[in-house]
């Protein structure tokens, strides 16, 4: 579903960006249509129309960008470390035994005689 939905995004994208492109700016922009096809649209041309697709166009994008959003959301909600496994528990390493000192020996305490 995710991946029809963003075949659909990319198609939406380039069909926006045709429509932009073919509306007339101040500089005429691409000039992509003659004086005949303006007849085919009414007296005031394709401006009308193209405005309107352009608006339903933009639209869809919209709601489209929010159904993949959410969707993608719903699919990772959980983390990376998650799926990490923990290994078996480290033992904690005895601490080192400190030397004693030495006991001295029974036999080399001098006696009094």
């Amino acid at each position: 579903m995710t991946s029809t939905l963003f075949i659909l995004q990319i198609i939406l994208a380039i069909l926006i960006t045709i429509s932009v492109l073919l509306q007339k700016s101040s500089s005429i922009g691409l000039g992509a249509y003659s004086g005949s096809n303006e007849s085919l649209f009414g007296a005031k041309g394709p401006m009308g129309f193209l405005a309107k697709v352009t608006f339903v166009l933009g639209t869809a994008l919209i709601v489209n960008t929010l159904i993949l959003s959410y969707m993608y959301t719903k699919e990772s909600n959980r983390s990376v470390a998650d799926t990490i496994v923990p290994s078996t528990p480290a033992t904690p390493a005895s601490a080192p035994i400190a030397p004693s000192a030495p006991a001295a020996p029974a036999n080399s305490i001098p006696q009094a005689n």
